[in-house]
């Protein structure tokens, strides 16, 4: 879709949405007053809370801990605009999720992307409008970051976490090639998809010169793919995308090596978006949250129409179904790709498998990982129900932190795919990340509130801001009056 509004025009209509916004948040005492007293420890200050990550996570978050009068600092290894997978290696064309959905406005109509895209393209484009453009929505968080104040640091990188037993987490961070330790109050993760761990690389690539091979998630040049045969293992939405990008890309052909004999076509995860398990899915019993996370994690999630159809309508596209890849071979410059229907001879093969919790990823995480309690040591299924990504998943308190045995652990937060099993898809994906900000930011201020409480108390003995100042009434002589009503 070619939308192209004068740059006047999508000026102006930005600007008086701008105060539109202003408006609304001085309507709703949005920043809420500052109340927690600054902290020092070993004469260096401690932050309130302290976010790793600025995506759409860690703004909403930001966002939402400011609505209860807590300011967090924002830190990102990634050059400024380019926090997030949108404008680096999220490669779909279109958002997967409805336009309508609000995303993380935080229930402000004037912060939405619909509200955003209307005031430079109109009401009419809106209309017109499929679905959302991935390197717009990108353009509408850099806004969204502006507009909210979001205090973020980029080109920060977190190299280690260490919770202290007095319940500050110390935090190292390399910017400008100089290290640092931070302090925070209260650390929350809101690392993405991968915010645990990173890409899972099957087994049967150990050994395979890198040169030929590459998973979805990595940043590459797909230019180089131009003239060469390319496989893609998997059949999901960063499949599509990775194929179609190579076929655009001017790939001589792309053969989809898909396990299951059928694409699964009906998105299960739809079904279970209803306010009650959203709000509600920490509170159900394990047996039933890992029910229902793990049918839907069997049934699979379709690839988008979309996105499969910018793949299909390349003649040298193949969908290979009831190909499920047994092994891989280097043989010279190319790869054979032994399948259970035969062997493909491929220049180039993208691994498309998703995402594990995987703590040796994460160096950063090497000093909380051993001690980090996960649900494996929580809950066993049933035989027939195991699943290696929920067993994986870290059990998670009821404001997202790690529980286990390391003093200071519960003061880290973990907002970002992992928690799913334990609080549902509230943050990380765009449909309920609001949600899920509001419920861990009101958490942290209970908990700051209730660490503080002998602070708090002494300050509500000492307010003294007088309501009256005693010449509002005259005193009356009640005897007289007494007499006045016996007559």
């Amino acid at each position: 879709m070619s939308i192209s509004p004068s740059t006047a025009t999508s000026a102006a209509g930005l600007a008086a949405l701008e105060e539109r916004l202003r408006d609304d948040l001085l309507t709703l005492g949005w920043p809420a007053k500052a109340w927690i007293s600054p902290a020092t420890r070993n004469d260096r200050p401690v932050h309130d809370v302290i976010v790793i990550g600025a995506g759409q996570a860690g703004l909403a978050l930001s966002m939402a801990l400011q609505q209860v009068g807590i300011k967090p600092v924002l830190l990102d290894q990634s050059p400024l605009d380019f926090e997030g997978p949108w404008a680096t290696t999220a490669r779909m064309e279109t958002l997967r999720s409805p336009k309508e959905l609000t995303g993380p406005a935080m229930g402000i109509p004037s912060l939405s992307f619909r509200a955003w895209f209307i005031a430079q393209f109109g009401r009419d484009a809106w209309t017109a409008l499929d679905k959302i453009p991935r390197l717009q929505w990108m353009d509408y968080l850099r806004w969204y970051r502006r507009v909210t104040n979001a205090d973020v640091r980029n080109g920060h990188q977190v190299i280690a976490v260490r919770p202290q037993a007095d319940g500050v987490v110390e935090v190292d961070v390399k910017a400008n090639n100089v290290v640092a330790t931070w302090q925070a109050r209260r650390l929350v993760l809101a690392t993405g998809r991968d915010g645990l761990g990173g890409a899972t690389i099957p087994a049967f690539m150990q050994g395979v010169d890198k040169k030929l091979w590459a998973h979805s998630s990595d940043e590459m040049d797909y230019a180089t793919l131009a003239g060469k045969h390319v496989g893609v293992v998997g059949a999901g939405a960063s499949a599509m995308d990775s194929a179609a990008t190579a076929l655009e890309s001017g790939a001589a052909s792309v053969d989809m090596l898909i396990r299951r004999s059928q694409l699964p076509q009906i998105n299960k995860s739809k079904g279970s978006g209803v306010p009650g398990l959203t709000h509600g899915q920490y509170l159900l019993p394990d047996a039933w949250k890992w029910r229902i996370r793990h049918y839907i994690n069997a049934q699979q999630v379709p690839p988008p129409h979309g996105s499969t159809l910018r793949v299909s309508r390349h003649s040298n596209a193949f969908f290979n179904l009831g190909s499920a890849v047994q092994g891989v071979e280097q043989v010279g410059s190319k790869l054979h790709v032994q399948t259970s229907s035969g062997v493909f001879v491929l220049d180039f093969l993208i691994i498309s498998t998703g995402f594990a919790v995987d703590w040796k990823l994460r160096p950063e995480f090497s000093d909380i990982a051993p001690h980090v309690k996960l649900w494996n040591s929580r809950f066993t299924p049933e035989a027939g129900d195991e699943d290696a990504e929920l067993s994986a998943s870290p059990d998670l308190g009821a404001l997202f932190e790690f529980q286990g045995d390391l003093p200071g652990l519960d003061h880290i937060h973990c907002f970002c795919y992992p928690a799913a099993l334990s609080h549902g898809t509230v943050s990380g994906d765009i449909p309920a990340i609001s949600d899920g900000a509001r419920k861990l930011a009101q958490g942290l201020a209970s908990v700051i509130y209730r660490d503080d409480i002998e602070q708090h108390f002494a300050k509500l003995q000492a307010y003294a801001e007088p309501e009256l100042d005693g010449t509002e009434w005259t005193a009356a002589d009640s005897a007289a009056r007494i007499r006045q009503l016996q007559q």
